[in-house]
């Protein structure tokens, strides 16, 4: 009788512990979708606003938002400086690599 009851206590101990962490993960994951459905913290909102323009605005500029001509001029002159030091070449292009076999001898013991 003993032993039951001690297994009947295991048993219980272990459903416990399982739907414990079954409600855990369910309440984290309905606190995400309900949190995506209020609305936002004013601060969080404008912090998406602000990544979302800066977004449109990187597309249709095609690279950095609001780099002018001294931005351009700077860059230009770095990658002349690049090239001079290192022979030129494409430098957005990736180096081809070729490596030679060695000879090697056999030598007699």
């Amino acid at each position: 009788m003993k032993m039951a009851l001690h297994r009947l206590f295991q048993l219980s101990s272990m459903l416990h512990s399982s739907v414990s962490l079954i409600l855990r993960r369910n309440i984290g994951f309905s606190a995400v979708v309900l949190n995506r459905t209020k609305e936002l913290d004013p601060v969080q909102k404008l912090f998406l606003d602000k990544i979302r323009d800066y977004n449109t605005k990187s597309k249709s500029s095609g690279g950095l938002v609001d780099a002018g001509a001294a931005y351009q001029k700077n860059v230009s002159e770095e990658v002349t400086k690049l090239q001079r030091l290192y022979g030129g070449g494409d430098l957005v292009k990736f180096p081809d690599i070729k490596f030679t076999e060695p000879q090697l001898e056999e030598v007699a013991k």
